[in-house]
């Protein structure tokens, strides 16, 4: 096989322009290969209650399948809005072979509001009336649930924490 100077150039060029294509198709960063916790045990008892989160996020959880929430943010790149709602809705723990997640489901929006970000972002969209969520379901050190999905640029990996509410 004789060397041709310019084949390296050329399959180099074609292996960029593969990745490049697998990161702007979404294949690329941790949150596109989370498959979940493998959490199966969590039950609707458990899950039930109110959940806290940064900047005075709160979320209700009832047993009988509504919810509160109070300055949710979106989840994935909707959290570069920067749109905060507050409302009711509906949420229901399942559990798929990967582990178990809380579908949550804005269906009434009462208010919304804009978090402040640095750098502000480019486009400020209205908050939108109806949203769903998806949280993963997972066990802290002590054994305790928490609630999280991931936020922004899903090549980042960041998780948006919810913990239970201290008893007040």
């Amino acid at each position: 096989m004789k060397w041709c100077p310019g084949s390296a150039a050329l399959a180099l060029s074609v292996m960029s322009v593969a990745a490049l294509s697998a990161c702007t198709a979404g294949l690329a960063g941790p949150a596109q290969y989370y498959g979940g916790t493998g959490l199966h045990d969590a039950t609707v008892a458990e899950a039930s209650g109110t959940w806290e989160g940064a900047e005075d996020t709160r979320l209700t959880l009832r047993p009988d399948g509504t919810a509160a929430l109070r300055l949710l943010d979106g989840q994935d790149f909707d959290f570069d809005d920067a749109w905060r709602v507050t409302g009711s809705g509906t949420w229901k723990l399942t559990d798929d072979p990967d582990g178990q997640e809380i579908r949550l489901s804005l269906t009434t929006l009462t208010a919304a509001g804009t978090r402040v970000t640095t750098p502000a972002p480019t486009a400020s969209p209205d908050a939108p009336s109806t949203y769903t969520w998806r949280f993963h379901v997972d066990r802290d050190a002590h054994e305790k649930l928490v609630l999280f999905f991931f936020y922004g640029d899903p090549d980042a990996g960041h998780t948006y924490l919810m913990t239970r509410a201290a008893a007040r």
